[in-house]
């Protein structure tokens, strides 16, 4: 078990802080990693340095302190002879127990996460997959790592939303989070769908425009399935609340014997339906023949409940951070003892996202996210000499392609329920690229007893390594 854990990091925010304090902060509250570790002394430094502003960037620094971490967490397992999927399983942080700043960690799947990414590689079978390797110049090695990250954000982000019902019974639903490719406005059509009990393709969400959309506080920190989720969900309830009550009137029914579906309100003991394009617009006849209702209009908001500041003095709080999306990835890759190239053969990931409103989405934020943690581990790198970029263009900035991702990549979702999320949702975008670097790093010292100390992880630095370590 894990007793104890003293990290220091120092962060280069450039010239400007920009957001280099935010991500500063958020390292420090995670800065153990997804490990009950019961006694812990953290500091975090933002420093100004003649380079180009340090802006956010996905995992909002996260890839970089389970960098450090988790190679750590291998260096011990090595060092005492323990398996590394087991040490996590051993000490991952589960529910109730305490997190650095005090705060209680709430359910998470964290463990199921590192059981499905070892399984997708075969773990127990890594040491006879070793021997299958031909090339009498190639070795191979598999690395795990595990992460969390929490939505970085203040207490007050707040989101908001409007959905307004059609002549035809369609839904225009108003919000200001923005689609960047990571599937957010179906995700929402989604939830104002479940809820409303009406068909998915009849809720058109509209483009956000500040001239019209209401209140979002940002597209970030992989909070709006969470955050606009709720505030949709909220706006979905009101609509219905409101239709209910009018055909509780006219039909001289509780409410609670009313259900709704494929757009129709049904009542559930009874043989009576009526369709929401019959009323929710023009209204229904009472019994005594007056018309009441008209058009119905939903208004949902939320703002993430009792999270407050830490205490300047202790560091203490009872909730820094809404919750936490956890997650492992593990790696089998092949090493060129003679080149130093690093290939990926095979990936395995899980990660806890609550409830998957959109699997397939999820899944191209998986894929997404291994593809950009190795360009991280092997190829992206940013050369700064004498305070001037000199590689600022694509031509010179190397970017992972397709000819470099793994053919063989599965994973797992694993939903434990965020008890204040949308069905249970919490947000996955980020975190997906988040463990490849440090699982890529693992799996290099398994494959040939090197670590590189810096990214990214190049042919040139694994070959330099390797010489140095024959020359011992």
């Amino acid at each position: 078990k894990i007793v104890a854990m003293q990290n220091t990091y120092y962060w280069d925010a450039g010239a400007y802080t920009e957001y280099g304090v935010n991500i500063t902060r958020a390292s420090g509250y995670s800065s153990t990693g997804p490990y009950f570790v019961p006694n812990v002394h953290a500091d975090s430094y933002c420093v100004y340095t003649n380079h180009p502003v340090g802006g956010p960037m996905r995992g909002f620094g996260m890839p970089e302190i389970h960098w450090g971490i988790e190679q750590v967490i291998d260096t011990i397992c090595c060092k005492m002879n323990l398996d590394p999927v087991q040490f996590r399983l051993n000490n991952a942080i589960k529910n109730g127990q305490e997190i650095v700043t005090g705060m209680k960690m709430h359910p998470t799947g964290l463990t199921k996460c590192i059981e499905e990414a070892a399984r997708h590689i075969e773990w127990e079978k890594k040491e006879e997959s070793k021997k299958n390797c031909t090339d009498p110049h190639k070795k191979r090695g598999f690395g795990v790592a595990t992460m969390w990250k929490a939505p970085a954000m203040p207490p007050d982000a707040g989101s908001s939303s409007i959905l307004k019902f059609n002549e035809d019974a369609s839904v225009s639903l108003l919000v200001s989070g923005m689609e960047i490719g990571q599937g957010t406005l179906t995700a929402m059509a989604q939830i104002a769908a479940e809820e409303l009990g009406i068909p998915y393709s009849t809720i058109d969400v509209q483009t956000p425009d500040t001239d019209y959309s209401p209140y979002e506080w940002q597209t970030v920190a992989s909070r709006l399935t969470w955050s606009m989720g709720n505030a949709v969900l909220d706006a979905a309830r009101d609509a219905k609340k409101q239709i209910f009550e009018l055909v509780a009137e006219a039909w001289d029914t509780p409410i609670e014997h009313l259900t709704s579906k494929d757009g129709y309100v049904i009542e559930r003991n009874g043989d009576r339906k009526i369709a929401f394009a019959h009323m929710v617009i023009y209204g229904i006849t009472m019994p005594s023949g007056v018309l009441k209702g008209g058009p119905v209009i939903g208004r949902g908001r939320f703002i993430p409940p009792d999270v407050s500041a830490l205490d300047q003095e202790t560091g203490q709080g009872p909730k820094a951070v809404v919750h936490y999306t956890t997650g492992a990835q593990t790696v089998e890759i092949e090493v060129d003892e003679e080149t130093g190239q690093i290939e990926v053969l095979r990936v395995g990931a899980a990660y806890d996202c609550g409830k998957a409103i959109n699997p397939l989405n999820i899944k191209g934020q998986v894929i997404g996210g291994v593809a950009m943690g190795m360009g991280t581990a092997l190829f992206e790198q940013l050369i700064i000499e004498e305070g001037t970029v000199k590689n600022a263009s694509f031509v010179d900035y190397k970017l992972v392609s397709s000819q470099d991702m793994p053919m063989d990549i599965k994973y797992t979702l694993v939903e434990v329920a965020q008890e204040d999320g949308p069905f249970g949702a919490r947000g996955v975008g980020e975190h997906t690229m988040i463990p490849t670097a440090p699982a890529i790093a693992n799996a290099l010292f398994d494959a040939v007893g090197v670590r590189i100390h810096s990214l990214p992880m190049t042919a040139e630095k694994v070959l330099a390594a390797i010489k140095a370590k024959k020359e011992k």
